[in-house]
């Protein structure tokens, strides 16, 4: 994998045999399943437990269930519905691969530290609501877990600069779940910026989606079988409603940052690959977004700010733009999101990278990528380093709408300049006993 750096501080500690011997559940005979697919011994695989059952967990969990060489161990959700679902996800994978057409070797948990405690496991996905990104993903870094980490990376700047560098601590490999970089099309897009193509870029545009908006809903009693306490976690207490968790927490403040921070993880994540800028941020950002003034949910539903960086390149971020991302410099334009490639001139779109310019790295699939540099403890595609540099811009922006004016911020330092109201916004206070 050219242009990756070896990360000669991160210590490689292979459990060969312990997942045999600590979990006898797991089948011998899946040497060679039943359609006759190759997968490695146990002791030779990758162990791995599913933190967050919710859509993108479970989806997760079925990429790395067809890679030959993982076994799931376990899974963990508050939601007991949706932990025995991910459960009998694995368990029938599984079965379908022996003889004998039975599989029952997949813990279930409530809590994520008693799957952390597992010796036998290896790595992690973590795919909870974004307020439990840093208490999981520093948690796991400190019991030796890689991890596979679902975007955006945090809920706060703060809480990404203490992920990223417990990571880097305790030499894990973390993979960010930014996929578009293991797509050609965008890493192709990236690459014609990066090499001039398009002469000195000026603007940048990251077209978003729209918040959705819900009215008023009333308190209503729990699930049976759903752990609402360890839900919220270090969140504020607030009465349950199904409007407020599951897929609809991205909507609301106090569990995440509305469209900004998740789709503003992926495409503000293109813009800094293809301006070479991903380990910056912006000196100064301004904008305007409208904030429901009722309803549950109160994350921005329109919005368009503006950040400019050192270099002078700006890149707006807006709802009120085609879902993507355009580079416009002074010899022409690029454009890209999950359907399309466009350009001006037109020519730019056969154009060969030479060997000589910069190639920005490939992956054989985001999920391949993140085993990969497991087994040779390279830097995956999207590390964690990235990943915090391109979700600080999005709660930048936030911030900057929240308050009603421009912002100045110090990249090197990460803090706000002279600006006491915006930095004490960086961070936010967690419900006890929770803490990082």
């Amino acid at each position: 994998m050219s242009g990756r750096r070896r990360l000669t501080r991160r210590t490689f500690i292979r459990h060969a045999g312990v997942a045999a011997i600590a979990s006898p559940q797991i089948i011998p005979s899946l040497a060679l399943g039943a359609a006759g697919m190759y997968r490695p011994a146990p002791s030779n695989r990758i162990t791995m437990g599913l933190i967050g059952c919710g859509g993108m967990g479970q989806g997760n969990l079925r990429s790395f269930l067809r890679q030959g060489d993982v076994q799931v161990l376990a899974v963990c959700d508050p939601d007991t519905q949706r932990r025995e679902s991910a459960k009998r996800a694995v368990d029938e994978y599984y079965a379908d691969q022996t003889t004998a057409g039975t599989y029952h070797g997949c813990a279930a948990y409530n809590d994520f530290r008693d799957l952390l405690a597992r010796d036998d496991i290896d790595t992690i996905i973590q795919a909870t609501p974004d307020h439990w990104h840093a208490l999981v993903v520093i948690a796991a870094a400190r019991a030796g877990k890689d991890i596979y980490g679902e975007k955006p990376l945090s809920l706060t700047i703060s809480q990404g600069r203490a992920m990223s560098d417990a990571v880097a601590r305790y030499g894990r490999v973390f993979q960010t779940g930014s996929q578009q970089r293991s797509d050609s099309r965008f890493r192709f897009a990236c690459e014609l910026v990066r090499n001039g193509r398009i002469g000195t870029v000026r603007r940048v545009t990251c077209g978003l989606p729209t918040t959705p908006t819900t009215g008023n809903h009333p308190p209503q009693p729990v699930p049976d079988g759903f752990d609402y306490d360890l839900w919220l976690g270090p969140a504020p207490w607030a009465p349950f409603n199904e409007y407020r968790t599951h897929w609809n927490f991205r909507w609301i403040l106090d569990y995440s940052g509305g469209q900004v921070t998740d789709w503003g993880a992926h495409h503000i994540d293109i813009a800094h690959w293809g301006l070479g800028l991903t380990d910056t941020g912006p000196v100064h950002v301004e904008g305007v977004g409208e904030f429901p003034i009722d309803g549950l949910y109160d994350a921005a539903t329109n919005y368009r700010f503006t950040c400019t960086y050192a270099t002078g390149v700006q890149i707006t971020v807006t709802n009120d733009f085609e879902n993507g991302v355009k580079w416009e410099g002074d010899d022409g334009w690029v454009f890209v999101n999950r359907g399309r490639i466009d350009a001006e001139p037109k020519s730019l779109l056969s154009d060969v990278i030479g060997p000589n310019e910069i190639q920005l790295p490939r992956s054989k699939g985001h999920h391949r990528d993140f085993l990969e540099c497991v087994r040779s403890r390279r830097e995956p595609i999207a590390p964690i380093e990235h990943a915090h540099r391109t979700i600080t811009v999005s709660h930048l922006g936030n911030i900057a709408m929240q308050i009603g004016r421009a912002v100045r911020w110090n990249p090197q330092t990460e803090m706000f300049v002279d600006d006491p109201q915006a930095e004490r916004m960086a961070d936010r206070a967690m419900r006890e006993p929770w803490r990082l």
